[in-house]
């Protein structure tokens, strides 16, 4: 039997016949292997089981604008307190009052107008619960930036009370349009607020 295995020419094998296939044809051959390593358990995450990260890529990017950048929503400005709108006065009034004494050497023009943006802004910006703080915090700026950097002629408290009665009566028509407005603006507000209010 071993001479006869051993004396058998070279070449391929006959393949026996399909309808006589034994058990040992049913033997894994060299291919057991990779068989073995699909057969393991993959750790892949399946299609159902949620978003590929593909699409949650997209979704993120769906969010931003286009060149990357996100999509700002207008939101509602921001209000200020009673206290913040006397101190945005103040230091306005006073911002303005500094740079026309710096450029000019006086309070004129320029501080004026710094005046009446100061209180435009304070009247818009403030919030409902203290709408009366923005026609009352402008005139208190006005004369304290007016006491502060007006020309005093007499030394002591009392050339300062004259300074300032002074700077007023030559001012008046600045801090009468800067408080007007402020009371417009702040009326207009509250009567839009209250119809708000009663067609709810």
């Amino acid at each position: 039997m071993e001479q006869s295995i051993r004396t058998q020419p070279p070449g391929p094998r006959p393949r026996p016949p399909a309808g006589g296939r034994s058990r040992e044809a049913a033997v894994p051959g060299p291919a057991a292997p990779r068989d073995a390593v699909t057969a393991r358990p993959t750790r892949l995450r399946p299609a159902s089981g949620g978003p590929a990260p593909l699409i949650r890529l997209r979704q993120r990017l769906g969010r931003s604008g286009s060149g990357g950048e996100s999509v700002k929503r207008p939101g509602p400005p921001t209000r200020l307190t009673a206290i913040g709108t006397g101190l945005l006065s103040v230091l306005g009034t006073l911002a303005f009052g500094l740079l026309d004494h710096l450029l000019f050497g006086g309070l004129g023009v320029l501080f004026g107008l710094g005046f009446l943006l100061v209180c435009f802004q304070s009247a818009v910006r403030v919030r409902l619960a203290d709408l009366p703080a923005a026609p009352i915090s402008g005139p208190i700026a006005f004369a304290l930036a007016i006491g502060l950097l007006g020309p005093a002629p007499l030394p002591g408290v009392i050339g300062q009370l004259l300074a300032l009665c002074a700077g007023l009566a030559q001012r008046a028509g600045w801090l009468f349009a800067g408080t007007g407005l402020a009371a417009m603006i702040v009326g207009a507000r509250f009567v839009a607020q209250r119809r708000i209010r009663r067609s709810r």
